[in-house]
């Protein structure tokens, strides 16, 4: 198969998760970029990469770079292109725009020029434009204008991938699936030792691990838009699929996921049932002041709230609970703790071992981890 350049889109803070996920599926030339990893691959990559890639948000296959000096000039050259390649009078199309240029400042009316060459390109040529479809398209063009190199790319994936089709229920405050994911991989669990998230809510977390741990494809639930294609190979697609369901494996790791109230719980029980990991996650409802370890060491993972319902003092010292408690309760532990919150995080108290900065929707974050050791470093060491 011919190779060509691919891109996949991701959170930020993500980046290098996403590299090591590419490099697991056999990518090459992969060179992490801000909130992007590009890389090489065929189209059984590319079909691969949505399906399997934990912390991607989108996979685009680059059509077209060329420089631009102006929306004329953007129009001329999109009208260049061959777009019968990809596009024919009966199916749809959408056009996402973006821009990072003194000269390109209004993303959408960059995508309405874009869809203006395109309509009229097919209309000089066969007297019938194709429809726009901004909700499931057949084809979703993305344009990206930096400074003056303007790149079209078809993106392979449509919707979010962190959509996997499990989440039809939520909690006030859930969390990105594709982030979820890649705080289970930044652990580095070693899918053998307990998991416990003692503050569900939709049970992203648990269901994240228990797909990771039974190494059951992301993509598993749901469409792409590449599978619309005009070159869609649907054999190997099928063949793709298959091989990723005969890779499904067995679970050793014990994965809890508590919650104080019952219908949240029963909310992420849902959650996990549509993602096909109910029998491997073992849900509770359970304070987590009232609960501790069970076993010499496990892992935590916990999300807690970042005080929009609480004054600034109630959070603090709620995170100082979240501290002693842990210290107290799930010794020989390993926690990791992302927050929103950056001052009520550090009133948690105990020794940060690693921070990592992320982004959860547009609220500023940091993971900290946090080690639990059994009396002192010191003696343990």
């Amino acid at each position: 198969m011919n190779k060509f350049t691919i891109t996949a889109k991701t959170l930020f803070g993500l980046e290098e998760v996403l590299a090591k996920e590419l490099e697991a599926i056999g990518a090459s030339d992969i060179e992490p970029l801000n909130r992007a990893v590009q890389y090489t691959g065929d189209q059984a990559l590319l079909y691969k990469s949505n399906l399997c890639l934990r912390t991607a948000l989108r996979i685009s296959k680059p059509i077209a770079t060329f420089e631009v000096h102006n929306e004329e000039q953007l129009y001329s050259m999109v009208r260049e292109i061959d777009w019968s390649q990809y596009l024919t009078n009966n199916k749809t199309f959408a056009v996402n725009g973006t821009a990072n240029s003194d000269r390109f400042t209004h993303s959408k009316y960059i995508a309405l020029k874009t869809k203006d060459a395109i309509v009229d390109q097919f209309r000089d040529r066969t007297g019938i434009r194709p429809n726009v479809d901004t909700e499931d398209p057949d084809l979703w063009l993305d344009v990206h204008i930096y400074g003056r190199t303007c790149t079209i790319s078809l993106n392979s994936s449509g919707m979010t991938m962190a959509k996997r089709g499990y989440g039809a229920n939520r909690t006030m405050a859930p969390i990105n699936e594709a982030l979820a994911a890649g705080i289970v991989l930044m652990t580095d669990w070693d899918k053998e030792m307990d998991f416990i998230d003692p503050m569900c809510g939709s049970g992203t977390f648990a269901i994240e691990a228990a797909m990771i741990a039974a190494n059951i494809p992301p993509g598993r639930y749901r469409h792409f838009t590449f599978e619309k294609w005009n070159d869609f190979d649907r054999l190997l697609w099928k063949n793709i699929k298959q091989e990723a369901e005969e890779a499904i494996t067995e679970v050793k790791a014990k994965i809890f996921a508590n919650d104080e109230e019952e219908d949240v719980v029963n909310i992420a029980k849902q959650n996990a049932e549509r993602a096909g990991v109910g029998d491997l996650v073992k849900f509770s409802v359970a304070d987590f002041f009232e609960t501790g370890g069970g076993k010499d060491q496990g892992l935590i993972v916990m999300n807690p709230p970042y005080g929009e319902r609480l004054d600034q003092e109630d959070i603090l010292d709620f995170y100082e609970e979240i501290g002693t408690h842990l210290k107290h309760y799930y010794e020989g532990y390993t926690a990791w703790i992302i927050s929103g919150n950056l001052p009520a995080i550090k009133n948690v108290g105990l020794k940060t071992s690693r921070k990592i900065p992320l982004l959860n929707g547009m609220i500023k974050c940091k993971l900290h981890k946090f080690e639990l050791y059994k009396g002192s470093k010191k003696v343990e060491e």
